[in-house]
């Protein structure tokens, strides 16, 4: 038997990986990266070795900004 896999659209999750908040903000994924290193950077989740994005921490920090 087959497992079922839950596919859950990226807008819908609650964290996101890179890739999916590049494609989901339209900002290149090395920018992301970078912005993830920031000390202060509070969208970040990690998960053991594993960075995440916040979405909706990630979503307030962009309508804040003017500029990235």
């Amino acid at each position: 038997m087959e497992a079922k896999v839950l596919e859950i659209p990226f807008w819908l999750k609650m964290n996101l990986t890179i890739r999916e908040a590049a494609a989901y903000s339209n900002i290149g994924i090395n920018k992301i990266e970078n912005m993830l290193k920031e000390p202060k950077c509070d969208f970040v989740l990690y998960v053991g070795n594993k960075k995440l994005v916040k979405r909706k921490e990630f979503e307030q920090y962009i309508s804040k900004s003017l500029e990235i």
